[in-house]
């Protein structure tokens, strides 16, 4: 069930989706709410598990990672047992970013980000070394034109 946010809660995600390192001080002034009833709405939201964490956004390009593969990947196993096998296995390559099991012509999709095509390969051989695929199929991203954008509130 969705969780019910009133306009204040949803006023309060809109602005720490835009800026997570916002002290409790600016984030109540710019949602209208004195310091106590902002922390109490955090302390709710965090309760609630709508709020999980605060993380950093990093320029992945400052860092090399200049490659972003999106993997489809099919399969001919359904068994509990092989998907849960499957997940540990793609969760052991830390160049997945993103991991959904999806509808389609495809069962699985990969968001994999990297340095170069040298480093894909290395990638691309850890996921199918473990785990029997029936069809690996990558998309090279040719540019970014919105990466990691606020959720629609």
């Amino acid at each position: 069930m969705a969780e019910k946010l009133d306009q204040i809660d949803t006023r309060i995600l809109k602005e720490l989706q835009k800026d997570a390192t916002l002290s409790q001080r600016e984030l109540a002034d710019r949602v209208g709410l004195s310091q106590n009833a902002c922390w109490r709405r955090l302390k709710a939201l965090n309760d609630g598990g709508v709020l999980q964490g605060s993380s950093a956004r990093v320029a992945r390009e400052k860092l090399g990672l200049n490659l972003v593969v999106f993997v489809m990947l099919r399969t001919r196993h359904h068994s509990a047992e092989w998907l849960q096998a499957f997940r540990r296995h793609v969760l052991t390559i830390p160049e997945v970013v993103d991991f959904h099991r999806i509808g389609g012509d495809y069962d699985y999709q990969l968001k994999v980000v990297t340095q170069d095509m040298a480093s894909y390969d290395k990638v691309y051989q850890r996921l199918i070394e473990k785990v029997e695929l029936d069809s690996v199929t990558s998309y090279f991203a040719m540019e970014a034109i919105a990466e990691g954008r606020p959720l629609p509130l």
